[in-house]
């Protein structure tokens, strides 16, 4: 099965088998009488047909998102590998992500049917005797896994259709068509496929009809269906032939052309307005250096046909026995045609998808689909929704473990891809540099949140932030909720507040290596905005072990959350965001309460970067907090004197040539543990030990104990430094973005259950190793360390 694996890498993100399924929630434009008759219409189709659902269909979270958030999403078949015909690694879903999009492996696992394998789930598959899905099997499989009969179906084009439909997908890429047989007349031997094409609207991306098929009556069966049958001109002028599989050209001319994936793109959405329900087939001809002459496989076919027929090979078995003396009969040739031809067309339908998702961002007059939750109850709508006023809760009654206040945002991340050698991977300046570009919802408040919730589903996260009335609003609101976090302390501001009340969006772009190059961040909404009377109220009700605050707010904000919060006993860490953000913190004091010092510390924990660090430091001491009479009590009593031996052995002669053990000494009677983010090497905790720590007497933290006090002061008892190496050297990273976050929601997830902050470094650290290999700002992927950081949380 080792195939298989390398089919699908870096891919999969799904929830757990007993988590179900959140999905959308449909809304309603008043735009038109004909959307509001949509939305009727698909009410009542959905409402007969998928309320037995809700509990049963299983949704990647990559997936989910992708839908909420309007990324583009391809839908794939997995009897390509159950049935195991090509036996060469198709890369199908690594195509799918090269334009930007988001892959769906649909089949049936385990009883369960799922759209968003992963790798290993198909792998499994492939393992389980996996019976063929389509139409009339998938009610028989998942019926008989209701029971205890765990049955593993691989979906057929048919079956995929369905399952992928009703997850919100528009479009589907595969290899070839089934059809009417040769004698079907007679025999009745048609393909589910031209039946499912009837009735379940999905684009399908296909090389035509299987070539052994009877093409001309396989066209007029859809026909009979309703199904609008096209062919991509592929560079062809005037009327082109309806493909043949492996051949360009089948001799019958095509009912309807497209030109290329934005006319398609238009017929698909054209359906949606009419509200038609039956399918789109566009047929992609294999591309010319792949195709075998109509001639030559006209004689095969032909002969492999006889075959069958002499042997008497019918029903399910004939398509096997023909494919595979193709296979023999053109010395192999079908086979590389066989690959080229499937990933020619999961690339279509990954620019056809894109293409669809980006005229609905734009909102042209063709109808758009609506952000939704999943009820169980609806399918899709392509009824375009409103924005719609979001209604905060006053009062927040239910408690909460952690309260995170911070950012929100819509991330674009561009990775540079015109890379001609490893000596240039910079993109250009003052010109358009090729790229592939991803949108996200990110934010540092938001994504420390939502590795809080994954990395301990025990945790109860809340959180704070405000999004503008817009659409990018709705779609944060919209991916939040797909990915079960509370929103009911998000504020959505009025159109009325102009420029400030847009929702926060956030640009990086990447060299070809994944590394940042410049970002740019629009977070005026949280600058512009004043601390709200309510978030004391939400603090309160809320209760919560920690509050964790980001500094994209602005600097009298940081200090009214940070107040608010110790007032309340919560624990307080800080996030710096950014060099320039985290300054914020050590601000001119001016009409501010001042911060705490130790053991009455405003701020209990932060975890900057060494750049973040200094300018934090830069901060203080310019604006004279070094100057505080309370700040020098403090530093007395660490006792620490010629310390840069000390300093050396605990971390580097690089570290202390820099100033980062000082720095962060000179910054503990503000904040009395701060842990030092180093990238590959590692991290640097830093805290002050109290009178009675028993890490003061324990014999195997005695080499990190960087100084005793020495004096009389009454908490101080010493200074705990200790470098944490990295906990894997990675290399096929995927994307930077978000592993400081991740690193910070894990470790507060474990701080909120009463953990030691020493044991829970090294699990903060693999929390942000998996969003490091990750497409996404938080790896789907955190429930995996749930056990450990449980265990970690628990040790002395």
């Amino acid at each position: 099965m080792q195939t298989f694996r390398k089919s699908f890498p870096r891919v999969g993100r799904w929830a757990s088998h007993h988590r179900t399924l959140n999905t959308w929630r449909t809304r309603h434009t008043p735009t038109s009488a004909s959307f509001s008759a949509t939305g009727r219409a698909f009410r009542a189709y959905s409402s007969v047909n998928l309320a037995g659902l809700k509990e049963i269909l299983r949704v990647s979270e990559e997936v989910s998102e992708a839908l909420a958030t309007n990324k583009p999403v391809v839908a794939l078949e997995s009897t390509i590998y159950t049935h195991g015909a090509l036996g060469e690694d198709l890369y199908l879903e690594d195509i799918v992500r090269r334009y930007g999009g988001v892959p769906a492996v649909v089949g049936v696992l385990g009883g369960v049917p799922t759209v968003g394998l992963t790798p290993e789930e198909v792998t499994r598959m492939v393992e389980g005797s996996p019976k063929k899905a389509s139409r009339r099997d998938l009610a028989f499989l998942v019926g008989s896994g209701m029971v205890g009969q765990k049955i593993n179906g691989g979906t057929t084009i048919a079956g995929t259709m369905i399952l992928a439909r009703l997850a919100g997908i528009r479009v589907f890429g595969t290899g070839g068509l089934g059809g009417v047989h040769r004698g079907g007349h007679v025999s009745f031997d048609i393909s589910a496929d031209l039946t499912e094409l009837g009735r379940t609207r999905m684009a399908v991306v296909c090389s035509g009809s299987k070539g052994f098929l009877d093409i001309p009556r396989t066209l007029e069966y859809l026909e009979t269906q309703g199904v609008l049958v096209s062919t991509f001109a592929d560079g062809r002028s005037g009327d082109v032939d309806f493909p043949a599989f492996w051949a360009r050209d089948s001799g019958i001319k095509s009912p309807f052309v497209v030109r290329d994936e934005e006319h398609a793109a238009a017929i698909l959405l054209a359906q949606e307005r009419l509200n038609i329900e039956t399918g789109l087939l566009f047929a992609n001809p294999l591309p010319k250096e792949h195709a075998i002459p109509a001639s030559e496989m006209s004689a095969v076919i032909e002969q492999a046909v006889r075959e069958a027929d002499e042997q008497g090979i019918h029903g399910s078995a004939n398509t096997p026995f023909i494919l595979q003396r193709i296979r023999v009969l053109t010395n192999e040739r079908s086979v590389p045609a066989n690959k080229a031809l499937i990933q020619a067309n999961v690339e279509r339908a990954a620019k056809l998808a894109g293409i669809v998702s980006r005229l609905i961002s734009e909102g042209t007059s063709i109808p758009t689909t609506p952000i939704k939750q999943w009820t169980g109850l609806e399918t899709p709508s392509n009824v375009a929704a409103p924005i719609q006023k979001v209604t905060t809760k006053t009062e927040v009654t239910s408690q909460a473990d952690i309260l995170v206040a911070g950012s929100v945002a819509v991330d674009l991340s561009c990775d540079y891809s015109g890379a001609i050698s490893p000596d240039e991977p910079i993109p250009q300046l003052h010109t358009s540099n090729p790229s592939h570009i991803s949108q996200s919802i990110g934010g540092v408040g938001r994504n420390v949140a939502l590795a809080a919730h994954r990395a301990n589903q025990h945790t109860k996260v809340r959180l704070c932030s405000m999004v503008g009335r817009d659409l990018a609003g709705s779609t944060v609101l919209a991916s939040l909720e797909s990915c079960g976090m509370d929103t009911s302390c998000i504020q959505q501001l009025s159109r009325d507040d102009h420029l400030s009340s847009r929702t926060a969006q956030y640009v990086s772009v990447n060299d070809a290596n994944k590394h940042l190059v410049l970002a740019m961040a629009d977070m005026d909404i949280f600058t512009s905005q004043s601390f709200s009377p309510s978030w004391i109220s939400t603090i309160r009700s809320s209760n919560p072990k920690w509050l964790v605050v980001d500094a994209n707010w602005k600097d009298h904000d940081i200090r009214s959350w940070v107040q608010a919060g110790k007032k309340n006993n919560a624990k307080v860490a800080f996030e710096p965001v950014s060099k320039a953000k985290s300054a914020r913190l050590f601000c001119v004091e001016r009409g501010l309460e001042r911060l705490g010092v130790f053991p009455h510390a405003t701020i209990d924990l932060t975890t900057p970067n060494q750049y973040e660090l200094a300018a934090m430091h830069a901060a203080a001491q310019s604006n004279e907090y070094f100057e505080d009479s309370r700040w020098w009590s403090v530093i007395d009593a660490f006792s620490i004197k010629g310390a840069r031996d000390r300093f050396v052995k605990l971390t580097s002669v690089g570290m202390t040539d820099a100033g980062i053990p000082q720095q962060a000494i000179q910054l503990l009677p503000f904040i009395p543990t701060i842990i030092t983010k180093l990238g590959s090497d590692g991290a640097l905790l830093t805290t002050i030990l109290r009178k009675d720590d028993p890490y003061l007497y324990d014999a195997a933290h005695e080499p990190f104990i960087l100084s005793r006090c020495l004096n009389d002061h009454a908490d101080v008892g010493g200074v705990y430094m200790r470098m944490f190496p990295s906990v894997e050297q990675v290399t096929d990273v995927v994307s930077v973005n978000g592993i400081g976050d991740t690193f910070m929601g894990t470790l507060i997830a474990g701080l909120a259950h009463g953990g030691n902050i020493q044991n829970l470094i090294n699990v903060a650290q693999k929390a942000a190793v998996l969003t490091l290999r990750s497409h996404e700002s938080v790896s789907e992927k955190l429930s995996s360390i749930e056990n450990e950081l449980v265990v970690a949380a628990s040790l002395p």
